[in-house]
């Protein structure tokens, strides 16, 4: 513990942390204040002008990284339907109330996202309360709940990744990893904040993008310079 905190001490010491940084200086400086023997991953937060309590300030949405996650996503697909066009679009796991049946009887979580055709949604909302608090509640807004499971798969294998204000109006995002290169960290950067600014909500007044952070895992946040839309 002492030694990562000599490290964590040794990284706030490379940059200041009231500054805004260009994006490849942030990005520079996230490689550079990595504190993990493992490859770490590079997240942003973004700092938002709304209110979430309110329906018309919420945002959620889903998009594929154009660089990739770097994260390796086990897909469980809920379906009577599609079981065959699932289990060929490579899904790790597929079936019907039996998997419904052994999240709620045996709490297992061995999968990172759900995609469900529409006609298992009645059944799976039974374990509405064990799913939601997770995040893993399958919903349309992010093409979770789709009878094209297959272009579902395909998407999240390629590094498809949701996004969604929480309780103090934060929107939290995976960039990639340390590893990645700095182009390809820019690339999901940039789509991420272009999709972040166009959803802005019509009531909010004044600037709508607080601040930005980047940072790696167990890393301090980097803020970045940005220009408000």
């Amino acid at each position: 513990m002492a030694r990562t905190s000599k490290k964590l001490k040794a990284a706030y010491a490379k940059f200041d942390n009231q500054k805004q940084y260009s994006l490849s200086e942030a990005i520079k400086l996230v490689k550079e204040t990595s504190v993990t023997k493992f490859d770490g991953t590079i997240d942003v937060a973004f700092n938002l002008n709304v209110d979430p309590r309110h329906a018309d300030q919420q945002i959620r949405g889903a998009m594929v990284l154009p660089g990739g996650t770097g994260k390796s996503q086990k897909v469980l697909v809920i379906t009577k339907t599609k079981e065959a066009e699932a289990k060929a679009a490579g899904a790790d796991f597929v079936g019907g109330d039996e998997m419904i049946d052994r999240i709620s009887k045996e709490n297992w979580f061995g999968f990172d996202v759900i995609v469900a055709t529409p006609e298992v949604m009645a059944s799976l909302g039974k374990i509405g309360k064990i799913l939601g608090p997770k995040g893993l509640m399958p919903n349309p807004k992010t093409g979770t709940v789709t009878p094209n499971v297959a272009n579902a798969i395909n998407e999240i294998k390629k590094g498809k990744v949701e996004y969604r204000t929480d309780k103090e109006g934060n929107i939290h995002s995976i960039l990639g990893k340390v590893s990645f290169s700095t182009e390809d960290i820019e690339k999901n950067y940039n789509a991420i904040f272009e999709v972040i600014k166009k959803a802005k909500p019509a009531v909010v007044k004044g600037a709508y993008i607080q601040n930005i952070t980047i940072s790696s895992t167990m890393g301090p946040g980097i803020k970045v310079q940005f220009e408000q839309n």
